[in-house]
């Protein structure tokens, strides 16, 4: 009879994660215990997510809801998750100090840890650039790079010490990150490695996530000012936006391939749309209950988000 239970049950909870004919919020329960925190969908319909509390890789199947978990090794604790140019998942270890290629079909692991020198490196949010080189931050006050041809990894120290948290790459190919600790945002010279801040007009602002649109125009969530903010390089120009509600903790953002904005409220528990051409805020459609998305990512049409308090990963679907 137990055999049955937990047959109906794993029944029940693929069929609930099963929604591809129908547009709209579709939640897909992970593990207990996973703690995913990031999430990146992949070009052949599989959503690879960290399960950080679990120091392991996760990989869905969106059509059935089949979850997959992968251990990253002992004392892992991943972040940070995106898919490379070459289809594979690259993480962000802060546990293993090290960034990670978890190949798609053998499920073989290549670390490039960071130099000895740099231990602790809070590992966060990675990004790569146009040339195939992947970028890094680390909370602990460092960004730095890994060339995948060479497996060479280089460290820098951050502007101001610690708090290096989202990263992006422009359409034209340039790398940005945002500082949360710093409040500020800086753009880096990939040949040098020298990053240059740039200075938000709004002051303690807690710059979190940082994401660039079709145009190469920035967008960031600033944390402690409850606000997002967009920042025009070829014009040096700055707006923001306050999000709706008392209390907002803007913390992921995503610009999805239409320059829509999606932005995660950590105070009011919520997932919103931005309309950049009317400056205006929408809650998404089909939420029941309390999210807390601390990264956004998508492909064409779908936006996807980990959240990581009630262990779920989220898509949102024809609302674009």
């Amino acid at each position: 009879m137990t055999r049955l239970i937990r047959l109906a049950f794993l029944f029940l909870l693929a069929w609930a994660g099963r929604a591809d004919a129908a547009p709209g919020w579709t939640e897909f329960p992970v593990p207990e215990g996973s703690g995913p925190h990031d999430v990146a969908p992949a070009p052949d319909g599989m959503v690879w997510f960290t399960a950080q509390a679990a120091g392991a890789l996760g990989r869905l199947a969106p059509r059935t809801g089949h979850i997959d978990e992968f251990p990253l090794g002992h004392g892992s604790a991943p972040h940070g998750v995106i898919v490379g140019p070459d289809g594979a998942p690259w993480v962000t270890d802060g546990g293993l100090n090290a960034i990670l290629r978890v190949d798609p079909a053998s499920l073989a692991i290549r670390r490039f840890p960071l130099p000895a020198n740099r231990a602790g490196a809070n590992l966060n949010t990675a990004t790569f650039d146009t040339s195939g080189v992947l970028w890094f931050t680390g909370q602990s006050g460092v960004y730095g790079r890994v060339d995948p041809g060479s497996g060479e990894v280089r460290v820098w120290d951050a502007p101001r010490g610690p708090g290096a948290y989202g990263i992006t790459t422009t359409s034209a190919g340039a790398v940005y990150f945002a500082s949360l600790a710093g409040s500020y945002i800086a753009r880096i010279d990939p040949a040098t490695g020298a990053a240059t801040v740039i200075e938000p007009p709004t002051p303690r602002q807690g710059a979190r996530r940082i994401w660039s649109d079709s145009q190469g125009t920035l967008w960031i969530s600033e944390f402690l000012a409850g606000q997002i903010a967009r920042f025009d390089p070829s014009k040096n120009t700055w707006q923001s936006w306050r999000l709706p509600g008392d209390r907002p903790q803007p913390y992921a953002v995503y610009v999805d391939q239409h320059d829509v904005v999606w932005v995660s409220d950590f105070g009011a528990g919520a997932l919103l749309r931005f309309d950049p051409a009317i400056g205006q805020f929408s809650r998404i459609a089909g939420q029941k209950s309390d999210v807390w998305i601390r990264q956004l990512l998508g492909r064409p049409d779908e936006v996807w988000g980990a959240d990581s308090a009630h262990d779920r990963l989220i898509r949102v679907t024809g609302q674009n």
